[in-house]
Formats: C-alpha cells, structure tokens, sequence
C-alpha cells in the first residue's frame, strides 16, 4: 500500500501543520521521496516527491518564490511543505493561486519543526510499507517456485500471476508469439485488438519512469489508447527469451498501478517464467534434436532394420511406414545477408539459427495446410525433407511453392536452391530419395544457377555426364579439350565459351548467332576460328563438335576439375 500526502499529516509531528493548497489530493498524492531543497530546483527534484524548504534565498521576493514553486511543481513533486518564521512569514497569494491552478499540494509548518525528524519519520514508514510488500511478494515468489517444481503448466502460472496483480496478461516468446495466457483474461477483450509481435517490434518504447531505477525494466507502450507495459524475460546469460505484456485496470494510471508490491510480484513472475521457458525450451531442444538426427540417419542409411527405425520414428511421433519423397534445399546468401545486416545481432551462428527455425517453421506451416506428414532436419548447410504424397504424382512442387510464398512474405532477400528425389517406399528408400534429392541439387545449382528447383527424373542427361565424369581417362579429355578456353576467357573476357555455346544452339547458323550475340559476323567468325585454335578441334567436324559440347555441358555441371573455375 503506498504512502499519500494525507498518511504524513497524521504523524504526531505534523499536529501542527497547516494545508494551504489541495486539501482535496491529500490522499491521491502518492509520496516515494522526501527531501530538502532549496533554490535552484533544476533537476534536483523527482516526481512523486515531497519537499521540504525554509524558502531561504526566495522568501524576500514574490515572483522569484513563485518561480521556484512553479520549478517544484513541473518536477512532478507531490508536495511542498514550508517552514514559516525567518525566511517566509505566510505564502504568498500570487502563489497559492498557482498552486490551486495546477492542483499541487502546500503545506506550511512551524519553524520549529526540525526537516531531519520530518524526513526520519517519512522514510521508516516508507520503510515499513515496502517490508510488508516485500514480505507479501517473498510469498508469491515461493508459491511461484513451488508451481514450477510440481511442473505446473504455464497457463496455471500466468493465472496465478494475475489474481495478484489484479489485471490480465500475455506471455510471448522473444518474437512475440503468444506462448499462453490465463484463461481469466480472455473475458478482457481488449486484447484481441493487439498485435503482440508489433508492439515488440516497436521502436525503443520509452521507460515508464526512466529516472526510477524500481521501474527501470517495465516499458511503456502506447495502443489505441491503451497503456500496455511491457517486462523483458531475460536468460541467466541476460539474453532476452520472452516478454510479459500487462493491461492495467481503465481506471488505474500506470504509477498509480506499479506500486512496490505489484512491481516485485511482476519482477519475481518474470524470473519464474524465465525458468520455466528455459525448462521448456531445453526439453523442446532435446526432441528437436533427436528428431532431426533421427531424420539424418535415415538420409544416410544408419538403420540395420526396418523394426529398429519404426521404432524410433514411434518414440519420436514420426511415421515412416507412410509414402514420402526427399527433398533437399540449400539456403544459398544467408551468410552474405548477415553481413549487411549484422550490427542488429550477435554473432552469425545465432543469426543463422533463427533463420533455419523460421524456414522450418514456414515448411512445418506448409505441411499442416496440406495435411501432410514432414521430417525435416539441418545438416551440412543443406535443408532435408521428407514429405508425404498421397498417390504416385510427385506434390514436390505445390508443397515448395506454398514454402516459398510464406518465405517471401518473412524473408523476401532469402535464396534456397532445391533439389527433388523419386517417390520412395521401404526404410531403405530413403536413403536413395535423399542421394537422388543431393544429385538434383547439385546438378541445378551448377547448371543453372541458385533459387532453382530440379527434379532427379528430369536430370538424365545430366546424370549420364556424370557417370562419364567419373572416369579418369574421360576427366583428362574433357579438361584438355576446355581448359584452354576457360583460361582465354578469364584473360581476355571474350566468352569463348558462351559463343560456342549458342552457335552450337543454332545448329551452326552464323548469322543467326551473330544476331543473338549482338556481333557483327566478322567478330564472331573471329571468336569460332580462335576456339579451333585454341582446343585443336574443327568446328565442322561432328565428333568433335559432339565432344566440345559434352566438355563444356560437363564442366558447367562442376563435374570436372580444371584448374580454371567456372565464372559466377
């Protein structure tokens, strides 16, 4: 209970004490602080503050009296009280009419009266009251502690909370999604009008009383019309985890709300959802983990028995005796992103991390709207899926776009190349839908680049290359027939090799290439005689046109190794 202006009046040593102005506030002028001032008021005095003065400096003048009430009463202050009898015999007139003006409180009091025994008197009740409020808070904080020990769930908690703070609240996660909240605030409606994840976003809410270190933490933030305070969950590290956002009573001003008991109530409330999220969140961590090891042994094959599998996947809450296809995605910038935007966080591997739970959590989001099974893991730099089909048609395509269409919408700079396996049955099957999902995805990306999608049916072709690849006599042909335009083409950055390349799409149509190319004919019969040049094959001939263009479709499959790489 907070001491007012009107408690102090009732000390035995302000019998005497006469109330000049706002008699009417006694008892809604609340007092936190107490002490001697004198002139200059500047920023000496704090609100809800009492001030005591012997008028020493300012008495013998009005106006500069009146000045120095008007400073008192812009500080905030709760009350004057003026020692009459050497320095100011009565106040003013001119300054009572100020005073009843702005509904501030003046007292006046025998010189006799000594501040000290004042401020002694004023500071043991405050004293007092706050170790009844502190002894009052200990209890909740033990009934807090007792909740988390029997493993109470959060939504017990948080009701709890509210029936001693006396008002409704939300607990969110640090992104500002709603984790529970007590099923007594849902009558409240003035919540559903909020959006939690916009009022964390807002920009640097103010303090509610910055100079106040007891209110230091609480955050003010202002919502058609509403006053929302907002309390960080912090880690033991310090890190913020969540947030607890408080609706005050309509009829209740925010200091008038925060009072000592409240502010520790929602101070120990803090700390004991702190430990229960990080309770929570390492057993959410621990599963996460398991399950998404569990998704990369069965990409690699680990499994010596189909019952050995089933019987993880059913610890887990995975089926796997259901249909599913592989799909493989590789984030292709998101190193490049967190050096523009790296000053907002703390290092990349923790960027890093909430970008694959935000795409994981859009691919979760994915599946349930398609009503479909999907085990998902991180590994490698590489994203991988198994997702469930209903029939022999291939639902890669309809699932990544809906991926995508929420990604754009969260992470529009985000570019994620993917590459999509066959149809696969038995526990065998999905180690061979994970490799066909790899090899597409390595063949698109080198192919054609990043932030494509690729079917392993369609890479046949491809898939020839690189079978022939694989052998070292037919390595050795294909970087002697390349190399000596890769290396030409990074000295001179004349693009042999894209000249080649559309005079062979044009089935050797010079002037139709030449158009394509934008080059005059000269030039491009120039860049052909160079290329017969340079590899010592004939343009004209079949077979060595057939073995150019299988070096050259090689090598930007990243098959090869010449020692000159292909350009980005």
């Amino acid at each position: 209970m907070r001491l007012a202006v009107g408690d102090i009046l009732n000390f035995e040593i302000m019998k005497n004490a006469r109330v000049r102005t706002g008699g009417h506030i006694l008892n809604e002028r609340y007092v936190q602080w107490i002490s001697a001032i004198e002139m200059p008021v500047e920023n000496f005095v704090r609100k809800n503050e009492v001030v005591l003065s012997t008028a020493i400096g300012c008495g013998h003048d009005v106006l500069l009296f009146k000045k120095y009430v008007e400073d008192i009463i812009q500080s905030e202050a709760s009350a004057l009280i003026i020692a009459l009898g050497r320095y100011i015999y009565d106040v003013p007139k001119e300054v009572m009419e100020l005073a009843e003006k702005h509904n501030f409180i003046i007292i006046e009091i025998p010189w006799e009266i000594r501040f000290a025994t004042i401020i002694e008197d004023v500071l043991r009740e405050l004293n007092d009251r706050q170790f009844k409020d502190r002894e009052k808070s200990e209890k909740v904080q033990q009934e807090l502690l007792k909740l988390i020990l029997k493993e109470t769930s959060l939504n017990e908690i948080s009701g709890y909370i509210q029936k001693h703070i006396g008002c409704t609240l939300v607990i969110t996660d640090r992104a500002g999604i709603i984790q529970d909240r007590a099923e007594a605030c849902e009558p409240d409606a003035r919540w559903k009008y909020y959006d939690m994840k916009d009022c964390i976003s807002t920009e640097k809410t103010p303090a509610v009383l910055p100079q106040d270190p007891m209110f230091q933490k609480f955050h003010l933030i202002e919502r058609e019309g509403e006053s929302i305070l907002q309390l960080p969950i912090l880690k033991a590290s310090g890190d913020i985890q969540g947030y607890l956002f408080v609706l005050p009573p309509n009829d209740l001003v925010i200091e008038e709300f925060l009072n000592q008991y409240r502010v520790n109530v929602l101070e120990h409330s803090a700390t004991t959802i702190a430990l229960w999220l990080s309770r929570q969140n390492a057993i959410e961590e621990t599963e996460m983990r398991l399950r998404s090891d569990f998704v990369q042994e069965l990409a690699k094959g680990e499994f010596s028995s189909r019952e050995q599998a089933e019987s993880r996947a059913k610890l887990l809450g995975f089926n796997i005796k259901l249909p599913y296809v592989c799909i493989a995605g590789y984030p292709e910038n998101l190193e490049l992103l967190f050096k523009k935007r790296k000053q907002h966080y703390d290092s990349y591997e923790h960027w890093l991390d909430s970008m694959i739970r935000y795409i994981e959590e859009e691919i979760y989001y994915a599946a349930q709207s398609l009503k479909k099974e999907v085990m998902m893991t991180y590994q490698g730099e590489k994203l991988i899926l198994f997702v469930e089909i209903t029939s022999n048609e291939n639902p890669a395509h309809h699932f990544l776009d809906l991926v995508e269409r929420r990604l754009r919408n969260l992470l529009p700079d985000v570019i994620i190349s993917w590459g999509i396996g066959g149809h696969q049955e038995e526990v065998a099957g999905f180690k061979k839908g994970f490799d066909q999902a790899k090899t597409a995805l390595q063949i698109g990306r080198n192919k054609k680049g990043a932030g494509h999608r690729v079917l392993y049916e369609n890479t046949k072709v491809d898939r020839v290359l690189l079978t022939l690849a694989q052998n070292k006599e037919m390595k050795e042909i294909i970087v002697s027939a390349i190399e000596p335009l890769i290396q030409y083409d990074q000295q001179r950055t004349m693009d042999l090799i894209g000249t080649f390349t559309t005079y062979n799409e044009c089935h050797g149509n010079v002037s139709q290439t030449a158009r394509l190319l934008n080059l005059h004919r000269q030039s491009l019969l120039y860049r052909l005689r160079k290329i017969e040049t340079l590899t010592g094959l004939s343009l004209i001939d079949t077979d060595d046109l057939f073995l150019l263009d299988l070096s050259i479709k090689t090598w930007k499959l990243g098959l090869t190794e010449a020692r000159y790489p292909i350009n980005s």
